[in-house]
């Protein structure tokens, strides 16, 4: 299979060069020049297959150039073999609402999914091929901490993760800042996630520095993220007696919830697929009156989804514009000024496949203390805007992502329903151990030069 970059489809890619570069020279991200769509029959075939089988035969598709079905095989088992679920993911009720468990690996996040298995892809990639690369990574809270968790102490790799400083849950960062190994390295910045990802982005597109220092990324933006997550869509679709669903996304970057959008395109009877956002709603604005304009970010009580601009929303305004690079270009120097509004045409095309919704603080812990006192179980706050988001839209036969274990966010629990959920035991030492991160400001510059002063 060969890729294009979104901002200038004139050059093919391999998927070694795709995933191994993450981000497009030219600023642009990744995509198929075409897409496998399974027919009915095939996907009843695939229903006969367990998680790590399933992971193989889709991955498979997008990857064959670069690694053998059997490696691939025995990567993915040895990425799940971790998790607490024997089938990595986990199907659970909530009322009428489906929930897909996606907190069952390491760090107790969905980003675990994918970053398990580009940990191990990325060992396997330079084992081969005797190469050294450096992982540079913002985080709004979950992605930094899974990402560590796949690459420490693997040889050849270092890890630099930025988050924003004071603005992810204490739990989290422990998470994170704990971790001993000598390759990662984790730096606060004084702002907020769109600057950690602003400064990543810039650092890519100085083509002198990034190869430099043999940069690479594991954002959502990369397109083994996107494939390894567009897998649970298919799972928890053939464990449901439907003949079609809709999935409701707790998302701020736009990448889990395009993986939704990969599998539907794909073939798979998905409805809609709802993008559940929190008070930062610019993704709501957009698909649901087609305003992308970003405001200040606001801290909430769900984190991770403290975005203005998703990045992966990119990919989706390059299909909506008929794989169009030159448009798509033109579009995102308005996203980057700040005054792109989707035109009428387009946004006709996005809401054919997409609804959206916000839920505010207060709609959040109502959710989370209804459903304990309903249904006795407790959703971490970026599950309950998903939920939210169901019930305000009234969708019928919706799976809600639930994204993260709610001990991670203690104060909101606390807060909803005067209740401590414990850290599993293997996680509980990070909450004493030290932490071991450097404070930056929010200088390009200056996050470089300590990058390579630790080289």
């Amino acid at each position: 299979m060969k890729y294009v970059s979104t901002r200038d489809n004139s050059k093919e890619y391999n998927f070694e060069q795709v995933f191994i570069k993450g981000l497009a020279d030219d600023g642009g991200l990744y995509v198929p020049t075409s897409l496998k769509k399974y027919s009915p029959q095939e996907l009843h075939e695939l229903k006969k297959l367990n998680y790590n089988e399933l992971s193989t035969e889709i991955i498979n598709l997008f990857s064959s150039d670069f690694i053998s079905k059997d490696e691939l095989s025995t990567l993915v088992k040895k990425s799940y073999s971790t998790f607490r679920e024997k089938e990595v993911v986990k199907l659970s009720n909530v009322g009428e609402i489906k929930l897909l468990e996606l907190f069952h690996g390491p760090t107790l996040a969905f980003k675990d999914v994918a970053m398990q298995f580009i940990g191990n892809l990325y060992e396997y990639y330079l084992t081969k091929n005797n190469k050294k690369i450096n992982i540079v990574v913002a985080t709004s809270g979950d992605t930094g901490a899974a990402a560590i968790d796949a690459i420490k102490g693997k040889s050849n790799l270092n890890i630099f993760v930025l988050h924003p400083n004071n603005k992810i849950s204490s739990v989290q960062r422990k998470i994170m800042t704990t971790v001993e190994e000598k390759n990662v390295f984790n730096i606060a910045i004084e702002g907020n996630f769109d600057d950690c990802q602003n400064i990543v982005k810039s650092m890519f597109s100085d083509l002198e520095f990034s190869k430099s220092i043999n940069m690479s990324g594991v954002n959502s933006i990369n397109w083994a993220r996107i494939i390894a997550q567009a897998v649970y869509y298919f799972y928890s679709y053939f464990r449901l007696d439907k003949e079609t669903i809709s999935f409701s996304v707790p998302t701020g970057n736009f990448g889990d919830v395009f993986a939704g959008y990969l599998a539907k395109q794909m073939g798979l009877p998905i409805n809609k697929l709802i993008v559940a956002t929190n008070e930062n709603d610019i993704l709501h604005r957009a698909i649901s009156k087609g305003d992308y304009v970003s405001k200040e970010v606001r801290e909430t009580l769900s984190p991770s989804m403290d975005i203005q601009l998703a990045s992966n929303f990119e990919r989706l305004i390059y299909y909506v514009n008929n794989s169009d690079s030159s448009k798509t270009a033109e579009i995102m120097k308005k996203v980057k000024q700040n005054s792109y509004q989707i035109e009428k045409n387009n946004l006709d095309i996005i809401q054919k496949d997409f609804l959206s919704e916000s839920c505010n603080a207060k709609e959040t812990l109502d959710i989370i203390k209804k459903k304990y006192e309903e249904n006795n179980i407790i959703l971490d706050p970026h599950t309950a805007v998903g939920v939210g988001a169901v019930h305000k839209l009234s969708i019928h036969d919706c799976v809600v992502l639930s994204t993260a274990h709610p001990c991670k966010f203690p104060d909101a629990i606390k807060n909803a329903v005067n209740k401590h959920e414990k850290l599993p035991d293997e996680l509980q030492h990070v909450l004493n151990k030290e932490e071991n991160f450097q404070i930056l400001d929010n200088n390009v510059g200056k996050i470089k030069e300590f990058i390579k002063k630790k080289l």
